[in-house]
């Protein structure tokens, strides 16, 4: 099934193409036909099954007709992070269609987001508590709104965002169409369901198990020795084709710049890229003129190269289901691939997720011949995460995850990310080397 089953305008055809979208996800799949159809959507789904496209397309065959400089779609999206990432698939998605979008969150200036909504807008992705100052403050009109979609709504409880929600449905119109996406149905989610949506159509995608021609491997390693770790394993590895995961577009762009320092026939797929560098670095790896290709998932969404030996998670991804998706670039058509990850002390939960999905222990290997005790330098050079800045903007804080949120904030005036101790062993009975 291609996306020219949904007979979608040409104007987005057009995008999708030139993204290198071929084949829908699963949660597209479903969820797409019923939202064109004006239906409201219940989707159970987790962040990277392609969710976003999900309600992005139909969002904009919708506005496609019909006035301009109106907000016709509301997004609301638990974290600042996520309101961008929406933003960012609106433009890419939508490029052709002139539509106008913008975001509206804390922790930055208000007045450039009164100035983009009084020029005239017809999506915004919002985060609750900036969105009710902008509410409150009546410099955001929300008459005309046909379509609301609530992102993540499970995280949003987490974050102790559901009266504010409630608070912002009160003041919407009666009369329109809302979608709401969530990873999980906990008893707060579902009476919310019931409260906002009218004779919904439930989408729901479980997670999707790894191939079995796939073998994998988790590397344990401190952040700071990680790019030092690739380039020493890389030396070991037997690698025909090579594609390697990063959680950032800045990390992407320096491992490949790296890479190519030392030699190797590297580029790098991130989301800072026109998109003729993008199409470049993919018809590159392609054809073999590039061995290694550094990547985000985002970026990496239209990949579909068969001869890939390798894959190498730089960073832990998200979910299950990225993984899964990340993992499955390798041993296609009948052949037998390798998926290594490297892992750090606060990985450990997302590693035990991973494993109960493939219903056994990975393998855990060291680099052989590599020194694990080099101290971290006093200013990190290896393209750390960035400290998470503490904010109190009505809970809008920069998680990775969930559980650091308003309400316990509000107890301890900050954050509290979790970092327990992982077991994970510099030593280990196979080192790595021979593919």
């Amino acid at each position: 099934m291609g996306f020219s089953s949904f007979k979608l305008h040409p104007k987005l055809a057009a995008s999708i193409k030139a993204l290198g979208y071929q084949v829908p996800t699963p949660i597209q799949v479903q969820a797409i036909p019923p939202v064109l159809a004006g239906r409201d959507v219940m989707g159970l789904a987790q962040t990277g099954t392609g969710k976003t496209a999900a309600f992005v397309l139909p969002i904009l065959e919708r506005l496609l007709p019909g006035p301009r400089g109106r907000v016709r779609s509301l997004i609301i999206a638990p974290t600042r992070e996520l309101a961008e990432q929406i933003h960012v698939s609106i433009g890419e998605l939508g490029r052709n269609t002139h539509l106008k979008s913008c975001t509206v969150y804390g922790g930055v200036g208000v007045n450039p987001q009164i100035s983009k909504l009084r020029s005239g807008v017809d999506i915004v992705v919002a985060c609750p508590g900036r969105l009710l100052d902008h509410l409150a403050q009546k410099t955001i009109d929300l008459e005309s709104l046909e379509i609301l979609v609530i992102d993540e709504a499970d995280r949003m409880f987490d974050m102790g965002f559901l009266p504010d929600i409630r608070r912002i449905i009160r003041q919407l119109p009666v009369k329109r169409q809302t979608l709401m996406f969530s990873a999980t149905m906990a008893p707060s989610i579902r009476k919310l369901t019931d409260e906002v949506l009218s004779d919904p159509v439930t989408v729901k995608i479980g997670h999707t198990n790894p191939a079995d021609t796939v073998s994998h491997a988790l590397f344990p390693v401190e952040q700071h020795l990680k790019t030092r770790m690739l380039m020493e394993l890389l030396r070991q590895t037997d690698t025909e084709s090579i594609l390697i995961f990063t959680r950032t577009k800045y990390r992407a762009k320096r491992i490949g710049q790296e890479l190519q320092k030392a030699g190797y026939r590297a580029a790098s797929l991130q989301g800072n890229l026109s998109q003729n560098k993008r199409q470049e670095a993919l018809d590159g790896f392609r054809d073999g003129s590039y061995q290694i290709l550094v990547a985000t998932d985002i970026a990496a969404r239209g990949i579909d190269v068969s001869n890939i030996s390798h894959v190498i998670n730089y960073d832990m991804p998200d979910t299950t289901d990225a993984y899964t998706h990340r993992i499955g670039r390798t041993g296609r058509a009948a052949k037998t691939g390798d998926a290594f990850t490297f892992v750090c002390q606060e990985d450990e939960p997302q590693v035990r997720a991973i494993e109960r999905v493939l219903g056994a222990r990975i393998e855990r290997r060291v680099v052989k011949n590599f020194d694990y005790t080099t101290p971290a330098p006093k200013r990190d050079v290896e393209f750390a995460r960035p400290p998470r800045p503490q904010r109190r903007d009505r809970g809008e804080v920069k998680p990775e995850r969930a559980g650091t949120g308003k309400e316990e904030n509000r107890k301890t005036g900050k954050g509290s990310p979790a970092s327990g101790r992982t077991g994970f062993s510099t030593t280990g009975p196979k080192p790595a080397g021979g593919g």
